[in-house]
C-alpha cells in the first residue's frame, strides 16, 4: 500500500471513530482523573441512598438522567437504552406496593468487570463503575453478568451526544453516577431532580465520610443492599424495602 493511501485510511478511520463515539476525551481518561492535578482516590467511595418511603410515582429522576446524558431512545421499547428505570414491587402476602429507581449499583466487586474480556468495564478508585466505549466490543457478557439488569446495549446510531458522555452504536452503557458532574463537585442529575421535583428520596455522598449526610442516614436507620446474598457491597443502598 502506498504511504499516501495508508495515511488517508488512517485519517478516515480516526474521523469515523470520532463521529461514532462523540467529541472530547476518551471516557477512561475522563474517569481516571477528576482534573489533571487530582486523581480519583480510594479515600472516597461515592454512594447513593434511596428512601423508598419518600419515592413518589413521578419519573423526575429518569427524565433528568436521560436528558443530562443525552439518552434519547428510539421509540423502540425493546432496544431503548435505560440508564435508570422505575420498578414496581408488591408484597404477595400483604399486597403492599411501592416503586423505586433502579440503576447500576456501583458494586465494590462488580460482576460486569470480572467478565469483560477487554477491560472496557472498570471500577474507578472511588467506586464508580464505568464502561470505556473505545474498548467495548459489544459482546454483552457484562449485560448477562449484571444481576440488576442495569446495562443497555446501543443497537442504533446515536446523535446529539454530550461532550462529557460519549456513546456509540454497538457498545454497552449504564448509569455513571453522572461522573462528569461529580468530578465538578456537583450531585448526579437524578438526585438533583428528585430533591427539586420529586419526593426528595435520594441522598448522594461519600460512604467513607463519617461527617456526611449519607453516612449519618445510613448510621441512624436500617438500609438494604439489593441482592445482598451476592456480597457485592453495592454503592447504592435502599431504605424502606
Amino acid at each position: 500500500m502506498k504511504p499516501e493511501r495508508r495515511r488517508f485510511l488512517g485519517w478516515t478511520a480516526a474521523a469515523a471513530a470520532a463521529a461514532t463515539l462523540g467529541p472530547g476525551l476518551r471516557l477512561v481518561e475522563l474517569a481516571l482523573a477528576r482534573s489533571p492535578e487530582e486523581a480519583a482516590s480510594t479515600l472516597q467511595r461515592w454512594g447513593l441512598l434511596i428512601d423508598t418511603a419518600s419515592c413518589s410515582d413521578c419519573d423526575a429522576c429518569v427524565t433528568a438522567c436521560h436528558e443530562e446524558n443525552g439518552v434519547r431512545g428510539h421509540n423502540r421499547p425493546l432496544t431503548d437504552a435505560q440508564w435508570i428505570r422505575k420498578v414496581s414491587l408488591r408484597d404477595r402476602r400483604t399486597g403492599f406496593a411501592q416503586t423505586l429507581p433502579l440503576m447500576c449499583q456501583h458494586c465494590e466487586h462488580p460482576p460486569c468487570v470480572d467478565v469483560c474480556p477487554t477491560g472496557a468495564s472498570f471500577r474507578r478508585a472511588d467506586g464508580i463503575v464505568l464502561v470505556d466505549k473505545h474498548t467495548c466490543i459489544g459482546c454483552r457478557y457484562c449485560v448477562m453478568a449484571c444481576p440488576f439488569g442495569a446495562r443497555s446495549f446501543v443497537h442504533e446510531p446515536v446523535s446529539g451526544q454530550k461532550p462529557d458522555v460519549p456513546r456509540g452504536k454497538g457498545t454497552v452503557e449504564s448509569c455513571t453516577l453522572c461522573v462528569h458532574r461529580v468530578d465538578r463537585g456537583e450531585t448526579p442529575a437524578c438526585v438533583e431532580a428528585c430533591n427539586r421535583d420529586g419526593g426528595a428520596a435520594m441522598v448522594f455522598g461519600d460512604l467513607n465520610d463519617a461527617a456526611g449526610e449519607l453516612h449519618r442516614r445510613l448510621r441512624t436507620a436500617p438500609s438494604t443492599q439489593l441482592r445482598a446474598d451476592l456480597a457485592l457491597n453495592t454503592g447504592v443502598r435502599y431504605q424502606g424495602l
